[in-house]
């Protein structure tokens, strides 16, 4: 797979940074929540339970790596999934995990 102006070493630091993005369970939770909706900071921060830092952080990596846009509304700051990349994405995402991994967590459990 080689993309114009990309050189082999740069795709697979790009996978890195994508990868390494959803790889945090408090982002997952951030990106999961805002399919719905867009939510603010407050919002965020009470549906999931987690404190302002954990909140800040997570969501300026996911902002720095496209995954959220931020737009202000009077004194709030409202995040929203990209719907044109990452909306459809854990969309398929979903429809994957539904059918070829929830089992075997399932599993997993059954074993414990």
């Amino acid at each position: 797979m080689h993309h114009q102006g990309y050189n082999e070493e740069e795709i697979y630091g790009a996978y890195k940074i994508f990868f390494g993005t959803l790889v945090s369970e408090s982002r997952l939770k951030i990106i999961n929540f805002l399919r719905k909706e867009k939510k603010n900071v407050s919002e965020i921060m009470q549906e999931l339970g987690l404190d302002q830092t954990s909140v800040s952080h997570d969501l300026a990596r996911l902002k720095k790596c496209g995954f959220v846009k931020v737009e202000s509304e009077g004194k709030f700051r409202y995040y929203e999934l990209n719907e044109e990349t990452i909306k459809p994405m854990m969309d398929i995402i979903e429809k994957h995990m539904a059918e070829n991994c929830i089992h075997i967590l399932r599993e997993m459990n059954r074993e414990k």
